[in-house]
């Protein structure tokens, strides 16, 4: 569990956010500028908060009413940045194991163990400038792992990589998040790792808390843009790998007694997968159309529906123990006749594959 309630006026910056996250990613987004990597510096204790509370898996890092600050060392934590900054005289094996070999953590994860996980067990004994980066990225997660932290911290750790590097880390952060019980804060501009990864979302905005709650629900509620970046306003769905058509390259996703199929190369029967799907790409009718080359459709129940802007309204439906959501004008919706309780059928005119993990 984290749990942070804190205020801090950081030179002209002021910072106020309030919220609690069970296990698992919870990832920060917002604005460059918004206080995000200032959030994580407060946590680390490298900045000092003007008020309130941080607290790790019930360990007391801050606490103003108390007057608890603990130092940097003692905190705990494992932090790793934009750049992997592991030290260039030491093999990789000893830029894992510094943290034990300096006498600041006891043994608890097995260096074995985050090895094969991270998929570095045949570069321990290479030096850093003989590693690609993104090599060089999983070495710095791995050391901020051995270092058996109550929490880790990652300040954008694969925005200096190219596409094809961060497609290669993206699983090993989702073994990380899967295997170990250590919650992770996750900041990003990239809203593909975001929807990849978090559990949580914590939206920030000129150092003030603008939404914050499990990315299912922040996702289906706001429509946010970062540097760059836009988070539109959509569902995530989660399912299980039942098939796959070699002939055509379609993956069939079970996401509960109805199938999606996903266009993609390969794809392990029992795979865990979470989908992304944009409200703007989901049509709505009231029985299936034929002569369509939509692929995708699923029968639902609408559980809500209201007005957004003079000419669109927002549908949410009920698909299974998941929900969906669609935004289309109002003029379809009185056409259609829709309301709520009312059957009818989403028509997914396009769908992200956001993660994959082993069955």
């Amino acid at each position: 569990m984290i749990e942070i309630d804190i205020s801090a006026k950081l030179g002209k910056f002021s910072l106020q956010v309030n919220f609690e996250a069970e296990r698992g990613i919870t990832a920060l987004f917002g604005p460059s500028g918004s206080g995000k990597t200032s959030l994580i510096r407060l946590i680390a204790g490298l900045e000092t908060p003007d008020s309130g509370l941080i607290q790790i898996s019930g360990r007391t890092l801050f606490d103003k009413s108390s007057d608890i600050n603990l130092p940097v060392h003692k905190r705990n934590v494992g932090y790793v940045l934009q750049e992997a900054n592991i030290f260039p005289h030491l093999t990789i094996r000893q830029n894992l194991t510094y943290a034990r070999w300096a006498g600041r953590r006891s043994r608890i994860i097995n260096i074995k163990d985050v090895c094969k996980v991270l998929g570095i067990e045949k570069l321990l004994d290479r030096m850093p400038d003989k590693l690609s980066g993104g090599e060089r990225q999983r070495v710095a997660i791995g050391r901020a792992l051995l270092s058996d932290p109550s929490v880790l911290l990652l300040d954008e750790p694969l925005s200096a990589l190219d596409h094809s590097r961060k497609l290669e880390i993206l699983p090993f952060l989702e073994q990380i998040r899967d295997r170990y019980d250590i919650p992770m804060i996750y900041i990003s501009h990239s809203v593909d790792e975001i929807t990849r990864l978090a559990d949580y979302l914590l939206v920030l905005k000129n150092g003030k808390q603008s939404i914050f709650g499990p990315i299912e629900s922040v996702l289906r509620n706001l429509d946010i843009r970062g540097s760059g970046d836009a988070l539109e306003a959509g569902s995530l769905l989660n399912g299980v790998c039942t098939g796959f058509d070699n002939n055509v390259a379609l993956a069939q996703i079970d996401i509960g007694e109805q199938i999606l199929q996903l266009p993609i190369a390969a794809m392990r029967i029992g795979a865990q997968v979470r989908l992304r799907i944009k409200a703007s790409d989901v049509a709505l009718a009231l029985s299936k159309p034929d002569g369509i080359s939509i692929q995708n459709m699923l029968v639902g129940k609408i559980t809500a529906l209201r007005q957004t802007d003079p000419s669109h309204v927002t549908v949410d439906l009920q698909i299974g123990t998941q929900q969906i959501r669609s935004h289309i004008t109002k003029k379809a919706a009185m056409d259609l006749a829709l309301e709520e309780s009312k059957s009818c059928i989403a028509l997914l005119k396009a769908v992200a594959l956001e993660g994959r993990g082993d069955p």
